[in-house]
């Protein structure tokens, strides 16, 4: 009697026979080129034209002829491409539509739907269909148009609102800069880009992730370090960043490479203290600090932002605190003096942190092949409630298990009023803004034709 041995057979993922139940059989297909780019989607779709292209793929503006009369048709597709080429990029874009299908906010962008491929084995490209926004922060900055003190507040406002309800969910963004910031013309703002992002899952496990995030300009000192453990902080640096960039109309510290980001950070706010550099976890970084030049840093309020609200520099000196543990926190800013006329606590949602079970993949050192796998289920989670409801008792399973593997889960905060149950919820209820919010810039809106 011989033994059975194992073959790399035993290695290969599961075929893809359990997805043939959710062919694509309804959808009638068009082909369009758009700039070098050919779309091919559900030929309900009328595409109007480019309005974005990046090493990510295509977004192009269009509108959806299926669309109920009285309802808004317009609204952006983004194509990306070659999804599949490198299991990082495709785990990263796992990651952004998993965490947005999770988030529902007025200052984050939303996914209204994924489209359905014609088959597991003909899926090559990801479509994801999401609000239409007129411009970015990034190239009203470099614009010539008015950005008035009054415009700088409430973007500033609709950042941290968005932000306190991401850090309530227990992410971090991890890539905040102005390019990251959707706007349109009536002043509304929407947080995108979340392949850098990262959920926090257990409260007792060192948060060790890789130090080379965010683009360097918004990055802060615990990442330029390359410290072994951060947390929401970091996007609180970003946004001090951001609040100065707004002000100044140029970026406020452009760094070339990581020394000279550093030298930036140290000649504007002066060296760390020694007991911010005792807290340093990495003894090569503190080496380097402590044999760094002593400096005092500038006077912010004669010499960098002359004539400026003393609140909003105070507000960004908190932002921009070299210690993250003393650095202000995204409730807290929320709070500040500066920002008392439009501060109201009923209207920031919150929301209980994301279940791990989500995010278990994490874990694992993936095939390209199971992501993919993992990305086509996304997409059906759009399409077939029964797979909703299978893969609801997946996460189910995937929680419970990491809460006896580990002990440690986060707990949840039953102050926050949204249930992660809540597997799929495109038509969820936003918080209207409050009127006098709305009505903020009523005599001043922004012309972004």
């Amino acid at each position: 009697m011989s033994l059975k041995t194992k073959t790399s057979r035993d290695h290969l993922p599961p075929p893809t026979d359990k997805y043939s139940k959710y062919k694509n059989t309804k959808t009638t297909f068009r082909k369009k080129q758009v700039l070098n780019s050919a779309f091919e989607i559900d030929s309900n779709f009328e595409i109007l034209n480019a309005v974005g292209q990046g090493a990510y793929g295509l977004v192009v503006a269009a509108k959806n002829k299926a669309t109920p009369k009285g309802q808004p048709s317009l609204l952006a597709i983004k194509k990306i491409e070659k999804a599949f080429e490198h299991r990082i990029f495709a785990k990263r874009t796992l990651r952004e539509l998993r965490i947005l299908r999770l988030l529902h906010h007025e200052n984050i962008i939303g996914i209204q739907n994924l489209l359905l491929p014609k088959s597991r084995e003909e899926f090559d490209d990801i479509y994801v269909c999401m609000e239409l926004m007129e411009t970015d922060l990034a190239s009203i900055i470099k614009s010539s148009q008015k950005l008035s003190y009054d415009h700088i507040k409430f973007f500033l406002y609709q950042i941290l609102r968005g932000l306190k309800y991401i850090h309530s969910a227990g992410i971090v963004h991890r890539d905040l800069k102005p390019r990251n910031l959707l706007i349109n013309s009536n002043c509304d703002l929407k947080i995108c880009d979340f392949g850098l992002a990262r959920a926090m899952h257990f409260k007792n496990t060192p948060k060790e992730m890789t130090s080379y995030v965010a683009t360097r300009w918004y990055r802060p000192p615990e990442l330029l370090l390359e410290t072994k453990e951060y947390g929401p902080g970091i996007d609180m640096w970003s946004v001090g960043c951001i609040l100065a960039e707004m002000i100044k109309r140029r970026p406020f510290l452009p760094g070339t490479d990581t020394t000279s980001q550093l030298e930036l950070i140290f000649n504007m706010f002066g060296t760390p203290t020694e007991e911010d550099i005792a807290g340093v976890d990495q003894v090569k970084a503190r080496q380097f600090l402590r044999f760094t030049r002593k400096k005092e840093g500038k006077n912010l309020e004669k010499v960098v932002f002359p004539g400026t609200d003393p609140m909003i520099l105070d507000l960004i000196k908190k932002m921009l605190t070299f210690n993250p543990k003393k650095r202000i926190t995204v409730e807290e800013a929320l709070r500040h003096p500066y920002l008392a006329d439009l501060y109201c606590p009923e209207d920031e949602p919150v929301r209980e942190f994301v279940s791990a079970g989500e995010f278990e993949y994490e874990k694992h050192d993936l095939q390209l092949n199971v992501v993919k796998d993992l990305l086509y289920e996304e997409i059906l989670l759009y399409h077939f409630p029964e797979f909703r409801d299978e893969y609801s008792l997946k996460v189910l399973k995937n929680e419970i298990e990491l809460s006896n593997g580990n002990g440690n889960l986060l707990q949840k905060n039953h102050h926050h009023h949204e249930k992660h149950g809540n597997i799929l919820n495109r038509n969820g209820s936003k918080s209207e803004t409050e009127s006098g919010r709305q009505q903020f810039f009523a005599k001043e809106n922004i012309c972004l034709g």
